[in-house]
Formats: structure tokens, C-alpha cells, sequence
């Protein structure tokens, strides 16, 4: 029997993301720009609801490739804003139009958003203690406030914090969860 974060018992969806996707260490600079603007289409809401309207949300978003995003104009936007098969927020929209063209401007002075990402912790998975599961935490505010700095929007600590977590920067999985081992091979305490 696989023992799971009580968090992913209660969906499917929800078990397979746990099992498959949740605190693996992501190194790739598009995978972990896609999934910070997921959790910022999530602000507000639950996870599940992001969740199920990924397939929707990458087609809408052509594939959370952010060079092809970056170029989305205002007709764009409004056909975002008429897709049903995502959430339709404006502020969200546009938050990951310009957190794309963000993106852009720092792979063309030379910055890979992957170093980027993973430069608080040096390359290296923290590891939470596997009993408290902090909403925000000192360093998850660090990164919201350089990313903010650099204009991004929907990136408060909490949301980022839950980034963290999801792309393995964080390794947060519940002290008696099977996961815990297996997704922090390079971890600092």
C-alpha cells in the first residue's frame, strides 16, 4: 500500500500528481516557468481546480512556450477570457503573457530561468521536517520579492512557497509518506 501527503488522498487526479509529479526536482527552465504560472492561475483557488484544466490551460497557452506566449496580444487575451476550459481571469491572463515576455528578457541578457530558480538554494532540494507544512516560509518570501522585482505578478510568498514545493526546491512530503525518500536524493536540512 502506498502511503501519501493526506492532502493527495481525496481525488485520482490528485493521488497520480502526488505520486508521479509532486517534489520531483524539476530542472527544466519551461516545465518550472509553466507550473509557477499555474500556481498563479491557482491564487484563490484549489489546486484540484488548476489540476484538472492543465490539458485545457496548455493548449490555451501553446504549450506554455513562453517565446510563442510573449507574443500574445489582446485578441489573444479575449480568446483566453472566452475559453471556458480554463480559468478566466484577466489579471491571471495577462499576469502570465507578461511573466512570459519576463522570461524572455532574461534567457536574452544570458539568465536561464532554471538557475535562476534553484540559485536560493544552491542547486539543492531543501527538506522540510515532515511534520509542519508552513503556508510561506523566509526564503519563499525571498524569492517572491526578487520576483516581483523583476515584474512578475501572482507571486506572493504563499504561492511561491507551493511552487517550491511542487518543483522540488522544497521536498515537503509528509514524514510517513512513501514520496519523502524518494524525490530528495541532494537535500541540506
Amino acid at each position: 500500500m502506498t502511503r501519501r501527503c493526506s492532502w493527495a488522498e481525496s481525488d485520482p487526479l490528485m493521488r497520480k500528481y502526488h505520486d508521479e509529479e509532486w517534489g520531483v526536482p524539476e530542472r527544466d527552465a519551461r516545465a518550472l516557468w509553466e507550473k509557477l504560472m499555474l500556481d498563479g492561475f491557482q491564487a484563490g483557488l484549489a489546486w484540484i481546480t488548476v489540476l484538472r484544466k492543465r490539458d485545457a490551460f496548455r493548449k490555451a497557452f501553446a504549450g506554455f512556450e513562453p517565446s510563442r506566449v510573449a507574443r500574445f496580444d489582446e485578441r489573444d487575451v479575449q480568446r483566453l477570457l472566452d475559453n471556458p476550459g480554463i480559468i478566466r481571469s484577466r489579471a491571471k491572463i495577462e499576469a502570465t503573457i507578461s511573466g512570459a515576455r519576463i522570461y524572455c528578457d532574461m534567457a536574452e541578457r544570458g539568465e536561464d530561468f532554471s538557475t535562476f530558480s534553484w540559485s536560493f538554494t544552491h542547486g539543492r532540494t531543501r527538506k522540510g521536517d515532515g511534520r509542519t507544512f508552513p503556508a510561506h516560509t523566509d526564503l519563499s518570501e525571498l524569492v517572491a520579492k526578487e520576483l516581483k522585482r523583476r515584474g512578475f505578478k501572482f507571486v506572493g510568498a504563499t504561492i511561491v512557497y507551493a511552487w517550491m514545493q511542487a518543483v522540488g526546491i522544497v521536498n515537503d512530503h509528509a514524514a510517513g509518506c512513501s514520496r519523502r525518500a524518494a524525490v530528495g536524493a541532494r537535500v541540506i536540512e
